[in-house]
């Protein structure tokens, strides 16, 4: 797989390509509603990404740009090929993989200015808390993280961080966010629990992470995640994510599509062994009205963006 995530211009995101799949998707764009990509790193870094226009008929746009604005360039490219050639060698840092077309550089204007937060001691610490608390928690983009950042504060009458302030302290946190992880080695116990997810997936449970912003939106969205006969369901909101963020463990909703005890707790069991399986620890007593909670739990979830 492919360290990357593709957007496209339906505003799908694929996340870890194989080569082949991302061949698929730049032989498949040229068409109303479907004639770009927009390539970026995992981690996301600012600054840093590639991306191809193509309308049929006519050359591939390629761009890429290498974290300012004087470092962006682009260059026409007349064959799939040779743009597969250039996507896929730039995701793989390959070296030379930049060698093929004729790049000019693009003018992109005067670099705007950033004014200060004027924000007092508390509103700025408060802020950033909880823009390490969405990072910490790991399932947002670099734009969701920036609106955190931009709307936190905001009232009816008050809007003191704008959007531009908003991006570069989401920018910077970000980068503090991604040098920490740098030093993370192996397997962490979030990776553990998509792991977990995944095989429970495959097992015919709908099994979301990070899933609604609460309860009652996830009780009545949890059906339409899966398939339709899928036996039950687990997952868990941005509220449980944030507990786990903070070292509490974390509480997984559950239950059986048919309603009955007896499913539920069949499903119960079921995440506890995929859990268990992957290394993780339980605190469940088998009731089937009572969540399930992870712990403990070494919340180290790596970024994507």
């Amino acid at each position: 797989m492919l360290e990357i995530v593709v957007r496209t211009e339906g505003a799908r995101r694929h996340v870890r390509v194989s080569a082949e799949e991302l061949t698929g998707l730049v032989r498949r764009i040229g068409g109303d509603g479907d004639r770009f990509l927009v390539l970026q790193r995992i981690p996301d870094l600012p600054d840093v990404f590639a991306q191809v226009w193509h309308e049929d008929g006519g050359d591939y746009t390629v761009e890429h740009r290498d974290g300012a604005a004087d470092r962006h360039f682009q260059a026409a490219v007349g064959r799939p090929e040779d743009v597969i050639a250039v996507l896929t060698g730039w995701a793989r840092q390959e070296p030379g993989w930049d060698a093929g077309p004729a790049w000019s550089p693009l003018d992109m204007g005067p670099v705007r200015e950033v004014p200060p937060l004027d924000l007092d001691t508390d509103e700025r610490a408060e802020l950033e808390r909880r823009v390490r608390e969405v990072l910490v928690g790991g399932y947002a983009t670099r734009a969701e993280v920036a609106e955190t950042a931009e709307e936190y504060l905001a009232g009816a009458d008050r809007r003191p961080v704008s959007r531009v302030q908003a991006e570069a302290l989401a920018d910077r946190m970000w980068l503090e966010r991604v040098a920490e992880q740098a030093a993370w080695e192996g397997e962490t116990d979030p990776e553990r629990l998509t792991r977990a997810f995944g095989a429970l997936q495959d097992a015919g449970i709908t099994a979301r992470e990070n899933f609604t912003c609460c309860r009652t939106c996830g009780q009545s969205e949890i059906g339409a995640e899966g398939p339709s006969d899928a036996r039950g369901f687990v997952y868990f909101h941005s509220q449980c994510t944030d507990s786990a963020a903070a070292g509490q463990g974390l509480m997984l909703l559950y239950g059986g599509f048919d309603g009955s005890p007896e499913t539920t707790r069949a499903v119960g069991h079921e995440i506890v062994a995929a859990l268990e399986s992957v290394g993780l620890r339980t605190d469940w007593d088998r009731d089937p009205s009572r969540a399930i909670t992870v712990t403990p739990l070494d919340w180290r979830r790596r970024l994507v963006g």
